[in-house]
């Protein structure tokens, strides 16, 4: 169904009037219908419930004790309705807030005319698909529980980045490039991370669905594990923060073992970037690499939230997380993923944990698998 502006109502949240009655001059002129401005989180939050509109522009440094992600946050969890931030200087870690809400896209000022209204209408069109899908993922639910899990997690994990690089996309196309290189460069780099999210998810799902059918075959050969190990460290180090320090630590320098050099790559990474990733204050995650009795042994362990016993007894199911991943975002495919690879080698996997102490998870793999 196609857009039209002018059946669109907008709920602005901004606390500079001047900045609030010139945006809205600009939506008006675009064929917009403005049906409130407000200046706080809470005077937002009741204007919304009050109105319903059908979008809203959420400035993030607004007045009140609460700031605009946190307004929107509260929002979502009452009403369905697509929220597009606005802000003066959006760094990193603001916008990584921003996304974790749900957000439709952001939009840094000054605004210009062109930007504002291909965001509003990809944000509008992309609200439109995603209540269509909720539609259709209701009736897979009456079908079957689990793929109707599965898709809604896929079409969520996916829109997200597809909406980053939309969005990132229009950014760039309206950029001066000469007078806003720092941001040009921002943007790029949200595009290039928002598609290996993206990447990375398509190939979890790929893998799932070869394991589910049997179509994973080994392919071993016999690998250097020292190597493998710092061919693998070396990836990592890119979504490290200054606040992790990883370690490696080894007995000897020539290790070898018959292994499937791809699928340990894979199970070795998916451990050490959840170790890093469910350790959002920093801290040591570490690898360490032994062997004994005929079997090599891999110690990956990090000083993050941890976990329950209950949800160590279901780590390894699909779509299961922990109780206590907030906002990090996951699939629940990785660890399901990390467990086949083990049963195809013949190993074996273990976890201790507890919450606020991080996490030890070791693999005992054959030499000969």
């Amino acid at each position: 169904m196609k857009i039209s502006e002018k059946n669109i109502n907008i709920l602005i949240v901004e606390d500079e009037l001047l900045i609030a009655k010139n945006l809205s001059n600009k939506l008006e002129n675009l064929g917009y219908k403005i049906v409130g401005i407000v200046c706080s989180g809470a005077d937002a939050i009741e204007r919304a419930d009050e109105m319903k509109p059908d979008l809203i522009l959420m400035d993030i440094v607004i007045k009140g004790q609460i700031d605009g992600i946190e307004t929107a946050t509260i929002i979502n969890q009452k009403l369905d309705i697509p929220i597009i931030y606005t802000t003066a200087y959006a760094d990193e870690e603001t916008l990584e807030r921003a996304e974790n809400t749900g957000s439709y896209g952001y939009l840094l000022k000054p605004f210009k005319e062109r930007e504002l209204h291909a965001t509003i209408k990809i944000a509008l069109s992309k609200h439109q698909e995603t209540v269509k899908m909720q539609q259709e993922l209701a009736f897979f639910a009456t079908k079957s529980e689990n793929e109707s899990r599965f898709l809604a997690m896929v079409y969520h994990d996916l829109n997200t980045p597809l909406t980053t690089i939309q969005l990132s996309a229009e950014m760039l196309e309206d950029c001066d490039f000469s007078s806003r290189i720092l941001t040009v460069n921002k943007t790029v780099e949200r595009i290039k991370k928002a598609a290996s999210n993206m990447s990375e998810l398509l190939e979890d799902i790929l893998m799932i669905a070869k394991a589910d059918s049997g179509k994973i075959l080994l392919n071993l050969k016999s690998v250097n594990l020292v190597d493998l190990c710092y061919l693998i460290l070396d990836d990592m180090q890119p979504i490290a923060t200054q606040k992790h320090f990883i370690n490696f630590r080894h007995q000897q320098n020539l290790l070898y073992a018959n292994v499937d050099a791809k699928l340990l790559h894979h199970l070795l990474t998916n451990l050490l970037s959840n170790a890093i990733k469910y350790s959002p204050n920093g801290g040591d995650v570490s690898l360490e690499l032994s062997s004994q009795c005929q079997e090599v042994i891999f110690c990956i362990r990090d000083e993050g939230i941890g976990m329950t016993a209950a949800d160590i007894g279901k780590l390894f199911q699909k779509f299961e997380r922990g109780g206590n991943v907030s906002n990090i975002k996951g699939s629940g495919l990785g660890l399901c993923i990390v467990k086949h690879i083990v049963d195809l080698h013949g190993g074996t996997i273990s976890v201790e944990s507890a919450i606020g102490k991080g996490t030890t998870i070791t693999v005992a793999l054959p030499f000969d698998s």
